[in-house]
């Protein structure tokens, strides 16, 4: 039987509840989120960079209702309980939590973490949630990004050959 991780796969009240364990044992938390749809070195760059930064990382991953609505209709292309698996099976992620909303801002609020962590594609002023950890000590990290890599982008690139592929057998 496949390992499935799911004691890693938080509902929100099992990711406050383990929060405050960490906090309770002097454990520095990061938080990092995302749609994490193909995970590729971009992704496992950042949640290096994240785990560097504490002792254990929650990854907050959006739901497919909110991918759909952030990315389109044909996205996810993988399920977010298939998604959540991947990323519980990495040594680098302690927990992963669901959320539905378009933001995690909610559960930022919830967690409390000490270091939230996004992409340097973004700026400090627009890192969701960032205000908030910064107004009770905590801090915002911006991951430095590995070029070339983006989901949509790999999926272009799929798309193109497909359709390479397609000519050519047509032909």
């Amino acid at each position: 039987m496949a390992e499935t991780f799911a004691g890693q796969i938080l509902s929100l009240e099992e990711a406050t509840a383990w929060r405050e364990q960490m906090r309770e044992a002097g454990k520095r938390v990061a938080f990092t989120n995302g749609c994490f749809d193909l995970l590729h070195p971009g992704h496992i760059s950042l949640l290096r960079q994240a785990r560097a930064e504490c002792d254990r990382l929650i990854v907050a991953l959006n739901s497919d209702q909110s991918v759909r609505r952030l990315k389109g209709s044909d996205r996810p292309v993988n399920s977010q309980m298939s998604r959540a698996t991947v990323l519980a099976s990495l040594t680098d992620v302690d927990a992963v939590t669901i959320f539905d909303e378009d933001t995690p801002l909610s559960l930022i609020q919830s967690v409390r973490p000490d270091i939230l962590v996004k992409g340097a594609d973004y700026g400090m002023d627009e890192v969701v949630g960032g205000d908030f950890v910064r107004s009770y000590g905590g801090r915002v990290l911006l991951a430095r990004l590995s070029a070339g890599f983006s989901t949509t982008d790999i999926l272009r690139r799929v798309a193109a050959n497909t359709e390479t592929l397609r000519a050519s057998e047509a032909g």
